[in-house]
């Protein structure tokens, strides 16, 4: 990939394939605090070499093509460019075509006949936390809510609505050693469905 002054990175190999990966950016546009436009996102990547952006609603969700085999380069790139542009810092989650699909694979509550899935979040972590936090988080005091810890990611279905929970997320954090941003199950789905197509070359999807 490129930096954003065009120095090309190198891990940046040719005749590699291109992949979509997604990028979930964390605490933007939440009420009036950390405000991006999902065009100013689209040309932050653009201006990283990353390929083809494309956005999906605004909570910060980007997927793009890239032939980079170091992710842990692009998100600090992302991190560092969007500081830099726009004056707050973001930490960046990022996952590929393939770790989303597992995601979904492994949801807990699939088949649930009165699932609601504007309840279930889905918590991207930094890093994968070990065995141990996964199993401090399930003994968590959850207050009601269904949380299931897997891999790199966390499961939290609210019963009554995210906006209703007494479950506080630092204290999900603290169990875990890490943090992560987290999405409801519409858009890990959507963005799985659009990250599959943009990969495939299929996608005419609305930027």
């Amino acid at each position: 990939m490129k930096t954003a002054n065009g120095t090309a990175t190198p891990a940046t190999k040719p005749g590699l394939e291109k992949k979509a990966v997604a990028a979930f950016l964390r605490g933007v546009n939440v009420g009036s605090g950390n405000p991006i436009r999902m065009e100013k996102l689209r040309a932050i990547c653009g201006s990283l070499g990353l390929e083809d952006t494309i956005t999906h609603v605004q909570s910060g969700n980007a997927i793009f093509l890239t032939k980079e085999t170091n992710l842990e380069e692009i998100t600090d790139e992302l991190e560092t460019t969007i500081e830099a542009e726009c004056g707050f810092h973001s930490s960046v989650v990022l996952r590929t075509v393939s770790d989303l699909e597992a995601i979904v694979a492994a949801n807990p509550f699939e088949g649930r006949p009165d699932l609601n899935p504007s309840r279930l979040l889905v918590t991207f972590l930094y890093k994968d936390p070990g065995e141990e936090a996964r199993e401090a988080v399930r003994i968590v005091d959850t207050l009601g809510e269904e949380l299931f810890a897997q891999g790199r990611e966390l499961y939290v279905y609210y019963t009554n609505g995210v906006g209703k929970t007494m479950l506080k997320e630092r204290v999900l954090n603290k169990a875990l050693g890490t943090m992560g941003t987290s999405r409801n199950w519409n858009t890990v789905t959507k963005v799985l469905e659009l990250a599959t197509a943009l990969e495939n070359g299929t996608t005419s999807a609305p930027k």
